[in-house]
C-alpha cells in the first residue's frame, strides 16, 4: 500500500482480462499489481500489501482457494474480492469460505467490477470509522464485529467484511425481516450493481458457519417472499 493510492492485485492467467484491469484500474487512480499465477500472487501479496486482492479461482498450479487461504494466514483484513464463471456457484461458496469476502461472475463487465471495487473501499472506509468491539450472539455462537470474527465453542471462524455487514444489518432489525433489497442497499448500496443472488450466497455461508444444522436453520432464517430475519 501506498501513502498516495490505494493498491490492487490482480491474480489471474487470463492476459487480456489482466490488461483491461490493469488499465481501467491505473485509469481510476489505483496503483496496480499483477501475477498470472497462485504462488507469484501469494508472493506478491506479502511484498505489496495491497489494499484490495481480485482474485480468480481457477489458476494453473496453486488455484484460487489455495491463494486465498495462504494470503489469509499472514493477512486477515486485506479485501479479497474473486472471480467466478457464471455456472460454478459451488465455486462461489467455497471460495467464500476460503476466506474471500466478495465475487464477480465472469462474464463481467468492468464498470461492474469498478463499482464493485469503488463500494468495497467506500464500505471499508465507514466500517473502520464505526469500528467497534460489538458482539452479536447467534446461538451458541459470539461473533465479534471488530475482527469479523465467530466464535463457537472452542473454534474461530472467519466470517469476512460482507457476511459480518449482512449479520450487523439482520441483528439491526432482529426479529423483522429485512428484503434482500434492503440488505443490498445497507451493505453494497444499489451502484455497485450485486444480485440478490449474492445476499443468498453469503446468507448460506453465515448459516454454514453460525447453524448447528445449516439445512433446518434456527436463527438465521428465510422469510418467504419478504427476505431473511435473524430470530430473536
Amino acid at each position: 500500500m501506498t501513502a498516495d493510492r490505494q493498491t490492487i492485485l490482480i491474480i489471474e492467467d487470463e492476459k487480456d482480462i489482466v490488461m483491461g484491469l490493469t488499465d481501467a484500474f491505473t485509469f481510476e487512480g489505483y496503483e496496480v499489481h499483477s501475477a498470472q499465477n497462485g504462488e507469484d500472487g501469494v508472493a506478491l501479496a506479502q511484498k505489496t500489501h495491497p489494499d484490495l486482492v481480485i482474485l480468480d479461482l481457477m489458476l494453473p498450479g496453486m488455484n484460487g482457494y489455495q491463494v486465498c487461504g495462504e494470503i489469509r494466514r499472514f493477512d486477515s483484513a486485506v479485501p479479497i474480492l474473486i472471480l467466478s464463471a457464471r455456472s460454478q456457484e459451488n465455486d462461489i461458496i467455497r471460495g467464500l469460505e476460503a476466506g474471500a469476502d466478495d465475487y464477480v461472475t465472469k462474464p463481467f463487465s468492468i464498470g461492474e467490477l469498478l463499482a464493485r471495487v469503488r463500494a468495497m473501499f467506500r464500505r471499508m472506509t465507514h466500517a473502520a470509522e464505526r469500528r467497534t468491539s460489538k458482539v452479536i450472539n447467534v446461538g451458541d455462537a459470539t461473533v465479534d464485529m471488530g475482527s469479523y470474527s465467530a466464535k463457537i465453542g472452542n473454534r474461530h471462524e472467519d466470517l469476512g467484511f460482507y457476511a459480518a455487514a449482512i449479520l450487523q444489518v439482520l441483528d439491526e432489525h432482529r426479529g423483522e425481516p429485512v428484503s434482500r433489497d434492503d440488505i443490498l442497499d445497507a451493505v453494497w448500496g444499489m451502484d455497485a450493481n450485486p444480485t440478490n443472488r449474492t445476499i443468498d450466497n453469503f446468507i448460506l455461508k453465515l448459516r454454514r458457519v453460525l447453524e448447528k444444522n445449516p439445512a433446518k436453520p434456527r436463527h438465521i432464517l428465510t422469510v418467504y417472499g419478504q427476505g431473511y430475519k435473524l430470530a430473536r
